[in-house]
């Protein structure tokens, strides 16, 4: 026993899905962590968490895409007497447009954040995890099953991201883990502002609420589902892709992202 009381360490926790995983997390009784760079949306957060009879999260600004950041986490945490019984890795950012057409450093920030870190993150507290008989939650989503032409390395970044928890979810299993995989389609955040599309543009059928979204996260994970995907016509999508030859697929993905690009008038 390592003597240090369990708590849900939420990425990326400042706004969008992570703010609605908080919020799901807290009313569910778990003790929280957040992790952002933003201290004034995190304390903000915090307070409101509080101010409904829970214990106050602790908070922990950290610019994650600086690599170490397990390191730096689980030093904070056990500063605080703490460790994670769930870690939940929300924080990630996407960009739409030819590759050629965004910054190369900004691109290789984005697999530095979306893949090493959260491989981090995930590796970096399996004995606490275990302890504590919690989990891990990875948000992926609907374009981890399909390439990205328009978007190309935030997809792959994603198609990592699936692949990586899947397995995770059989190896981890044994030792009384829970690993989930989070697969939401267009959602309405500040990450879609950020990626440079609004998602109010996307067919409603598909488009989920945050909200709806942390809630199956959260099902899914306390089930020890191994893939969420919010929505019956998302998880339709993901089929429907594996079905349709590749080019055809190719060409319909990238003729999308034009149209996403044009309605933001880009």
């Amino acid at each position: 026993m390592s003597g240090l009381r369990p708590v849900t360490v939420i990425t990326g926790a400042s706004a969008g899905i992570g703010v609605a995983l908080a919020q799901v997390f807290g009313r569910a009784g778990h003790e929280l962590a957040l992790v952002a760079r933003r201290a004034d949306r995190l304390n903000a957060l915090a307070d409101e968490i509080g101010a409904k009879g829970v214990s106050r999260p602790l908070v922990i600004v950290d610019d994650l895409a600086v690599a170490g950041a397990g390191a730096r986490i689980g030093a904070a945490l056990a500063a605080q007497g703490a460790e994670p019984q769930f870690m939940v890795n929300n924080a990630g950012f996407g960009l739409v447009g030819p590759v050629i057409e965004h910054d190369r450093e900004e691109q290789l920030a984005m697999i530095d954040l979306n893949v090493r870190t959260l491989t981090d993150l995930s590796l970096a507290f399996v004995d606490p995890l275990a302890r504590h008989r919690g989990g891990l939650l990875n948000v992926a989503s609907i374009a981890s099953f399909m390439p990205g032409p328009g978007s190309a390395v935030y997809y792959a970044t994603k198609a990592y991201v699936l692949s990586f928890t899947e397995a995770l979810h059989c190896e981890l299993k044994p030792r009384g883990i829970r690993v989930t995989a989070l697969c939401p389609g267009p959602v309405q955040t500040e990450f879609a502002a950020r990626a440079g599309v609004d998602e109010a543009h996307s067919p409603p059928v598909l488009l989920r609420s945050p909200e709806a979204v942390a809630d199956a996260g959260y099902r899914g994970l306390m089930a020890g589902r191994r893939v969420v995907i919010p929505g019956l016509v998302n998880r339709a999508v993901t089929v429907a892709v594996q079905l349709v030859p590749r080019r055809r697929l190719l060409q319909a993905i990238a003729a999308r992202q034009k149209r996403r690009q044009a309605a933001q008038g880009t």
